[in-house]
This record gives C-alpha cells, structure tokens and sequence, in this order.
C-alpha cells in the first residue's frame, strides 16, 4: 500500500474550514494595556486629563510606568491620544496618580467660579513681590492667574518651567529677559512666550509695577 502525500498547507486550512479563508491568529496583547489604538474619542478624552494631572504630581513617564507597571511608551501615546486603554491599564494609571477611575470619564464639578474683590487671596512666595491670586482655586485647574505687583528696583531670579507665560502691564515699567532677548514694557504692553527659557523681570522705575501674569500650568 503505497503512501499518501502531504496536503499542501494553503488546501489543509481551506479544508479544515470549507467557504472561509484561513486567518492568522492574532498578535497578542499585554492585558494591562491598550488593546485599540489610532486616536479614538475616548484616548483624545483621557490624553489631556492624564498628562495634566502627572505634570501636577511632578511625575515623570517613567515614575507614572513604575508606579501603574505599565510600560513609559504606552504611556506616553495614551496622553497623546494615539492609544486607548483598557479598563485594566485605566485602573493601574488611576492607582499610580492616587485618583478614582472616575476621574478620568467624567467632567468635576464646579467648585470657585467666582472671586470677590474683597475677598483677594494673598500668595506668600518669599518674595519682595506681592502676588495676589485671581484664578478659581480648582483643585485640577490647569491655568493661574495673578495680579503681580513688584516694588521699584526689583528684580527675580531667573526661572524656567513648562508652560506659557502671558504679562499685562496694567502701570508701571517692566523690564523683562527671555532667553538672550531683554524687552521694556510699559503701561498696555503685553508678553506672551514659552517659559521653557530661562526668563526674569525687573522694575527699572521708581514707581510700583503692576501686572498681569497668566499662565500654564498652575503653580501655586
């Protein structure tokens, strides 16, 4: 009795599944972490939400990726909105910045929409400056505004952090260095620049300079 030949590999699968092409098995996935990708509406949601709160932590990806045992590249698509997380990866990120999941997918409620006059918060920064806050005091508030008024001949140190500045002289002079670049302000003049350069003010006049200063993220 002689011996039977081999099927060809493409007939055995098409045979073992008659009117079906044969599939692949898929990759696998690490159940701790995504299992979509491509920008969907709930990683756009998320994205904002998770950076904004790591950045107010003072975390880096990779101490957020040690803390929730999920990797730093992962990581860092989810807060660019190119990965969507599953439910088990959203509560080892939940876990790792010491918040519900909750926190995540749904909007938190108003809390200080309204600041009084009479009511001003004053800010101790060890400073000559005064600063009064006019921001809400939001618990995740991303943007600080201040109302900065510094006496004359004052300069600060010069500071570097993430975010953007925004200056409104409201009277007074403000001398200002951004970078390489030293700009003087007067009354109705306003900045608006990247605070990742090293940056500092000066009152060059003899009168108090009162200003406006806005910007991201919020720091005190």
């Amino acid at each position: 009795m002689g011996k039977t030949k081999p099927e060809p590999k493409a007939k055995a699968e098409a045979k073992a599944e008659p009117g079906t092409r044969a599939k692949r098995a898929a990759p696998e996935v690490a159940p701790s972490e995504s299992v979509e990708s491509g920008g969907s509406g709930s990683a756009l949601s998320i994205g904002p939400t998770l950076r904004a709160r790591r950045k107010r932590l003072g975390m880096t990806l990779a101490q957020l990726a040690e803390q929730s045992g999920l990797s730093t590249p992962f990581i860092s698509q989810v807060e660019r909105g190119q990965a969507a997380p599953s439910i088990v990866s959203l509560l080892a990120l939940s876990k790792g910045l010491g918040v519900e999941v909750s926190y995540f997918l749904s909007v938190p409620k108003p809390s200080q929409i309204v600041r009084r006059a009479s009511k001003r918060e004053m800010i101790d920064a060890g400073l000559s400056a005064r600063y009064v806050r006019l921001s809400g005091k939001h618990e995740e508030r991303q943007l600080e505004a201040l109302l900065i008024e510094v006496p004359a001949g004052n300069v600060t140190p010069t500071a570097t952090r993430d975010g953007e500045g925004f200056w409104y002289v409201l009277s007074g002079a403000l001398e200002m260095t951004v970078g390489d670049e030293r700009f003087t302000l007067s009354e109705g003049d306003s900045a608006h620049f990247d605070q990742r350069h090293p940056y500092s003010m000066k009152n060059p006049g003899k009168d108090l300079l009162r200003m406006l200063w806005v910007g991201t993220p919020a720091i005190f």
